[in-house]
């Protein structure tokens, strides 16, 4: 591939076929971080999204500029083939750096917290603490966010502990100790759960936005009166659930701030 042409079309050569493969990889990588990491719409309320573009474009960009600077076809084939082995080394390492990065910080569970949900995030939640939770919640999820939900406090001083880790820095959602499992929230969410309606009259400019959300999760937009709606805090912005107010299933999600 490289034989009779001009240094300088070699190096371009090889540095074109170092982005195709580097692209390539990046694409795999991407697939892992939005649609098993990162699913919508966490990869909009939680981050992922530009944490991901900054590593992989740094790391899609350095490997074929380094290619184009070291390849020549005069060095012999064992000196070319070690620039290149420690060329990849290199890049390898510094995508697997990335992605452990966007992975420590990922979105683990969506917690049903009093009368909202939360995003909770994999580095907000005490590790040492796993052990309190029931023994489903005891591994953090590398398959995309889980539901569940809080238990009542035992007592007050309980609530008053549990209050004080949160104005610490750590929310209730991340409080292994107080998580259980979603349905035993059903009550609780749709007694605080809103009617659609009221979400479309609160923000009229959004009721196409709204009744995409609900098409896109294969609802049609005429069941909004079994539709309800409770507002959501992620690591970024506020946005807001929709759950069905039969079942407590959410549905969907919108980018409206509601509370």
């Amino acid at each position: 591939m490289f034989v009779n042409r001009s240094p300088l079309t070699s190096r371009l050569l090889a540095a074109g076929v170092h982005f195709g493969i580097s692209v390539a990889i990046a694409a795999l990588a991407a697939w892992l971080v939005f649609e098993i990491w990162y699913p919508y719409p966490y990869r909009e309320i939680s981050g992922g999204r530009e944490l991901f573009f900054i590593v992989v474009t740094v790391d899609v960009i350095m490997g074929p500029l380094l290619t184009l600077a070291v390849f020549d076809v005069k060095k012999s084939a064992r000196t070319l083939r070690l620039d290149l082995a420690v060329i990849g080394l290199f890049q390898v390492a510094a995508l697997l750096y990335g992605l452990w990065t966007v992975m420590v910080v990922r979105p683990v569970h969506l917690a049903y917290e009093m009368d909202r949900f939360r995003v909770i995030h994999a580095i907000e939640i005490p590790k040492d603490e796993l052990k309190l939770a029931p023994p489903e919640f005891q591994r953090l999820s590398l398959m995309g966010p889980t539901l569940l939900s809080l238990r009542d406090f035992k007592d007050n001083k309980e609530r008053f502990d549990a209050t004080l880790t949160a104005l610490a820095g750590v929310p209730l959602g991340a409080q292994p100790a107080l998580w259980q499992p979603y349905a035993q929230a059903k009550s609780q969410v749709l007694a605080h759960a809103r009617p659609l309606a009221e979400l479309k009259s609160r923000f009229p400019d959004r009721t196409a936005e709204i009744d995409d959300a609900l098409r896109s999760a294969s609802r049609a937009s005429d069941v909004a009166a079994s539709t309800g709606y409770i507002p959501m805090i992620g690591r970024k912005d506020f946005w807001t659930a929709l759950v069905d107010i039969r079942t407590a299933e959410v549905i969907a999600f919108v980018p409206i701030d509601s509370f």
